[in-house]
């Protein structure tokens, strides 16, 4: 049995990539007979980190248990003149991890602001029950993760991370000197086992000094049974779906490509094209400014439903076409594997995790990140050939079945835990 204590910015009902597969992990420890909790904000939307105003974003519930896992939910505080003064703090510590002086101390004191949850900081720093075992999760909020490595340290168990590094598009790309700052890189050092969702992650955490031997390639999943089988016909008639679709699934914001995606159909729609786009996941604020100026002139192609049920997304995935997401701020890309077990064609940006996952030309293809017209093309080529669509579906299809599904997923990780116990 091992009791194990999982530390993440955020968890279920939040839906990301993150929640879900600490989720995955955590309900299968407890089939196996373990004792899991999870350390988390009491947020429920993203933006709550650095929107105060968004008071619909947060939990009142603080502790609970859910599919037998403990978890205890921390409030977030707000520092003032937010989100400008959250944005701000990482801008600041982004400049001065480029320094050639060491500023790490005065780093790891403003990543406890970004987001600022003293409660948690404090409760593990005088937390007297010994875990096993910690994990921790999302090196973008290592405040939590330095206080989860504190706790680790002090009462001496194995530390784990899963960084969920998001590379960009180039080495100069600006959302990687969020994810790479000198004492992001520290903490990966020093804990005993660092879990990468892909072989371009592990080689960069190679070369910025994590040790071979700590880390482990382990990707993500889904499970067939939970994504496959839906109904197209509930979707279709619910949004008054007649023609061919394309499917948007994730956060939807400029860094997930949705933007960029909506832009990209505007000029195949112009060009006569007869295809709708379906945009699906939690809507945030840049989007929806776009939205407000834009949405008026795609609204008879272009369906906005916001955050969907799992039962909503089988539907979709089954009926779609292809399903897109040309982001730069993805590790991996669940929905990837998710659309190929229903044997979909994908379409994914040339950036982060995502060319690891992909084989270009093979099971989907690969663009620019940040190139509409690119991205028409890719969209157009696949939904003009419909057999090489459904080939490259199948091809996915197989690769998910054998290499991406949860169980696989656990198994692995499984076996980095009882390493690091070892």
């Amino acid at each position: 049995m091992i009791d194990t204590l999982h530390v993440n910015v955020a968890y279920l009902p939040l839906v990301g990539g993150a929640q879900f597969h600490i989720h995955e992990i955590a309900r299968r420890q407890i089939r196996e007979g373990d004792r899991v909790t999870v350390y988390t904000t009491n947020a429920i939307e993203i933006e709550y980190l650095w929107r105060l105003h968004k008071g619909d974003g947060k939990t009142a519930c603080l502790e609970e248990t859910m599919d037998q896992v403990h978890v205890r939910r921390f409030p977030v505080q707000h520092l003032p003149l937010m989100p400008y003064s959250y944005a701000a703090v990482r801008r600041l510590m982004a400049e001065l991890s480029t320094l050639p002086v060491d500023f790490s101390p005065l780093l790891f004191r403003l990543s406890q602001l970004t987001p600022w949850v003293p409660s948690l900081d404090k409760y593990l720093a005088h937390l007297d029950h010994r875990f096993a075992l910690v994990h921790a999760w999302n090196i973008p909020y290592e405040g939590l993760i330095a206080a989860a490595s504190r706790y680790a340290a002090r009462q001496q168990v194995p530390f784990v991370v899963t960084p969920l590094l998001h590379l960009g598009e180039s080495a100069r790309a600006t959302i990687r000197r969020y994810y790479t700052m000198r004492h992001q890189m520290a903490l990966l050092q020093r804990a005993n086992a660092v879990i990468v969702l892909t072989e371009i992650e592990r080689d960069f955490l190679l070369s910025h000094g994590v040790m071979a031997e700590r880390l482990f390639v382990v990707g993500a999943g889904a499970n067939p049974d939970e994504v496959t089988g839906g109904d197209p016909a509930q979707v279709q008639e619910r949004y008054a779906l007649s023609r061919p679709y394309v499917l948007f699934l994730g956060m939807v914001n400029r860094d997930k490509g949705a933007i960029d995606t909506v832009e990209a159909m505007r000029r195949l729609w112009d060009a006569g094209v007869e295809a709708d786009l379906v945009v699906a996941g939690e809507v945030q604020a840049a989007f929806a400014d776009y939205w407000q100026r834009t949405g008026s002139a795609v609204a008879s192609h272009c369906h906005l439903l916001g955050t969907v049920s799992t039962e909503e997304k089988r539907n979709l995935l089954a009926g779609t076409s292809l399903l897109v997401l040309p982001s730069h701020s993805d590790s991996f890309g669940q929905v990837f594997v998710e659309a190929w077990m229903n044997g979909k064609p994908v379409i994914g940006a040339r950036a982060g995790g995502i060319p690891g996952v992909i084989d270009e030309g093979k099971d989907g293809l690969l663009v620019p990140y940040g190139d509409p017209v690119a991205l028409a093309g890719a969209i157009r080529s696949l939904l003009d050939d419909s057999a090489r669509a459904a080939a490259m579906g199948e091809r996915g299809r197989a690769k998910a079945l054998a290499r991406f599904t949860w169980e696989q997923v656990y198994r692995d990780t499984r076996a980095v835990y009882e390493a690091v116990l070892s």
